[in-house]
């Protein structure tokens, strides 16, 4: 199956000419966007331009919106100095060639990958590049099942068919949230807006790299079970009804996203990913089959008796959903497997 990744490399120092000639590609990228057609382009970016703009239909004013390379104008070489082992080649408008900038990539560059666009982005005063690659990738034969349940007290519950203790990831994330909830009601208190914005940039970022944490750990743990993971349909997760204090921590937290990171993290890997259906899976008992009471991050069945942790009996639920799936259609396992008991 093809599957892509991208790689985030910051471009490293730049002279002065090539500073102003990136400089001046950028900016007049954004004035194209914006409507100042006479600007001069690189015929190809102009063209990753006018694609951009067919998608988003009409920019929103003062953003500022990544610089998109085509996939057959720009080229990435290595040539191992002291400063890094790889170059970029960037095309801008008037440069026979391009100019050719030093990258330092977050991880080593994979090898026979096929490069596809990339976006290049001003941060802070530093440059950044985003390089999407493609690779043909094996999927995996899988014996057991990794069911993924994403909840309030920790985003992410996983029950692996092969072990019947579950696995808690991201419980700080609660807090981190809860965190900057009430530290920007208090600066919109003062209008403090700038300061909002910046906040938010940080909290954005400490996210984003705490989702990345969760998701690797998850992917790692399905690659050490020969794991298919089997993640619950997300449609509908905010609709709201818990009341006022729920329904705020409920569509604060970044599902979809840590579900994407799961999923091309796994495609790389050739993990294969199942969707379920989520509907009732933290109502229901995992034990039974019929409803039951979730208090406090505990779930109790009045029916059978069974009491849980909530988020695990969720991970249960799923579970069950993917095996019944699996039975069904085959789903490329192995072997049969079925639901582990707990002692």
């Amino acid at each position: 199956m093809q599957t892509k990744k991208t790689i985030k490399a910051k471009i490293l120092e730049l002279r002065k000419g090539k500073q102003e000639l990136l400089t001046r590609e950028y900016e007049n990228f954004q004035r194209y966007l914006h409507g100042d057609k006479t600007v001069p382009l690189y015929s190809a970016t102009k063209q990753q331009a006018e694609r951009l703009l067919r998608r988003i239909e009409q920019p929103k004013e003062g953003k500022r919106y990544p610089l998109i390379l085509r996939n057959d104008v720009y080229k990435i070489d290595r040539a191992k100095t002291k400063l890094t082992e790889y170059w970029l080649k960037i095309p801008v408008h008037g440069v026979r060639g391009g100019i050719f900038t030093p990258i330092r990539p977050h991880i080593p560059m994979p090898t026979n990958v096929r490069f596809r666009e990339a976006k290049i982005i001003r941060r802070k005063g530093a440059w950044y590049v985003y390089i999407t690659v493609q690779v043909e990738v094996s999927e995996r034969k899988t014996n057991s099942i990794l069911a993924v349940d994403m909840g309030i007290h920790n985003i992410a519950t996983t029950v692996n068919s092969n072990d019947p203790k579950p696995k808690f990831y991201g419980k700080n994330l609660r807090g981190v949230r809860g965190h900057y909830f009430h530290l920007r009601r208090k600066l919109g208190e003062k209008k403090a807006l700038k300061t909002i914005k910046k906040i938010g940039n940080h909290e954005q970022r400490i996210v984003n790299y705490e989702l990345h944490k969760i998701s690797k750990a998850i992917v790692q743990e399905a690659l050490e079970n020969n794991s298919t993971i089997v993640l619950g349909e997300l449609k509908g997760i905010r609709r709201n009804g818990g009341g006022r204090r729920f329904n705020r921590k409920l569509n604060s937290f970044p599902y979809h996203k840590l579900a994407s990171f799961i999923e091309y993290k796994a495609q790389w890997q050739g993990i294969p990913v199942l969707k379920v259906s989520e509907a009732y899976t933290s109502q229901r008992c995992s034990h039974c089959g019929q409803k039951g009471l979730r208090v406090r991050g505990l779930f109790n069945c009045s029916h059978c008796g069974f009491n849980l942790n909530a988020d695990w009996n969720g991970a249960r639920n799923i579970l069950k959903r993917a095996l019944e799936q699996v039975s069904s259609v085959g789903a490329g396992l192995t072997q049969p497997i079925t639901l582990p008991s707990i002692a």
